[in-house]
């Protein structure tokens, strides 16, 4: 009887053991690499004043000011890097308001990609057209705009890929810079 009941207290103290061993593993690997300290705002105004959110960049007012709870607030700077947005603000801008038609699959303004769902127009039956734009660096420069363009026929109920002009693209981009270009202006003489 004595040895049944030793037998039980050691496979409990091994599983026990077994168990805090796998606690202590997985407590050791989560605490690798982790970094415990936070910084946080000293309490500062500028820096209050220059942290917001992204959505503040979806608020494309030509005036820099913005009225919130009934007092004038400046918004940030939205050329400014620390605040996330890594791409021209005129381009962004842009882009969307060339786009607008077109209903947008996805569009990241801290990555710089707007991708658009398919297409249909109503004048041309049996065509769909898709449109990615993909803009990089925070200067407006015709280098920093990429546009794809994607077309699909319907040929006998299914969606074929066919072939789209480079020149299409080159006039989506030209349409785009001439746009951001506007939107540029714009914030100049009117600060």
């Amino acid at each position: 009887m004595q040895a049944k009941i030793s037998l039980r207290l050691a496979r409990s103290l091994k599983s026990t053991r077994t168990y805090l061993g796998v606690l202590f593993l997985a407590a050791m690997v989560s605490a690798c690499g982790t970094n415990i300290e936070a910084t946080y705002p000293s309490g500062d105004t500028d820096e209050m004043e220059d942290s917001g959110s992204f959505l503040d960049f979806f608020s494309f007012g030509a005036s820099a000011k913005a009225k919130a709870d009934g007092s004038e607030k400046t918004l940030p700077n939205p050329k400014n890097p620390a605040l996330g947005i890594a791409v021209n603000t005129d381009l962004w801008r842009a882009s969307l308001d060339t786009l607008r038609f077109m209903p947008i699959a996805s569009a990241d303004p801290i990555g710089g990609t707007i991708i658009t769902d398919w297409y249909n127009d109503p004048g041309t039956n049996g065509e769909r057209l898709k449109i990615n734009v993909v803009i990089s660096g925070l200067e407006l420069r015709a280098d920093a705009l990429r546009v794809s363009i994607f077309r699909e026929q319907n040929v006998s109920g299914r969606w074929t890929s066919t072939a789209v002009s480079s020149r299409s693209a080159t006039q989506m981009e030209n349409i785009i810079l001439t746009r951001a270009r506007d939107f540029k202006i714009a914030r100049r003489l009117n600060p």
